[in-house]
């Protein structure tokens, strides 16, 4: 579905879906590497995906469109915008130093400790998701310069220091993902406790 939308925000609400995807996975992984990765990736969700829409909205303000087809080369036009917005996706789809690849990561590992087959399966739409993605960026921001982005201006003060906070947490989470990690895996830890016990409480009676 992603792959066959024409339409920018479209793209990114279905990438959206994707990820409660993996978080849905980790969840019923029913292990505590699976519930981390699944609440650390909502939190990643909030930044990754907010960021997008942000990102998108500046875009359709000066633009009044987003068809991907009404795009090109606004690499050449907007390069501070066309930097923000590779982060961002390069966190979308879970690149190694940024936040999303931990919650992708600890909730494959949970999955796959779970059901080999299903943690293959998540694995490969973990794949197709940076292949969409990807295939968003290459469209609208590399190749000729289109006559709709021909004359648009690049992101103003205000709007780089609502995103530099966004951008920082990507990478914080990326490269000290303890600093998140350690109260979510306390909570996971007792949860699993309580899983167990119910479990055991349910086969005995």
């Amino acid at each position: 579905m992603a792959f066959a939308q024409t339409d920018i925000k479209k793209l990114v609400a279905y990438s959206s879906v994707s990820h409660m995807g993996i978080v849905v996975l980790g969840l019923f992984s029913f292990n505590e590497l699976g519930l981390s990765g699944a609440s650390l990736q909502m939190v990643n969700h909030g930044l990754s995906t907010g960021a997008l829409f942000l990102l998108v909205g500046m875009l359709y303000e000066r633009a009044h469109s987003r068809r991907i087809a009404d795009f090109g080369g606004l690499w050449q036009v907007m390069p501070r915008f066309s930097v923000a917005f590779l982060v961002v996706l390069f966190s979308s789809i879970g690149l190694p130093g940024t936040n999303g690849f931990v919650g992708e990561w600890l909730s494959l590992l949970g999955a796959f400790r779970s059901n080999m087959l299903v943690g293959s399966l998540a694995a490969f739409g973990v794949v197709l998701g940076a292949a969409y993605m990807l295939w968003l960026y290459q469209r609208v921001f590399f190749g000729p310069v289109s006559p709709l982005a021909a004359g648009l201006k690049d992101l103003g003060a205000a709007e780089m220091a609502i995103l530099l906070p966004l951008v920082l947490l990507i990478f914080w989470i990326g490269i000290y993902p303890e600093t998140v990690l350690q109260p979510i895996q306390a909570a996971a830890t007792q949860w699993m406790t309580y899983i167990d016990s119910a479990a055991r409480l349910a086969a005995g009676g």
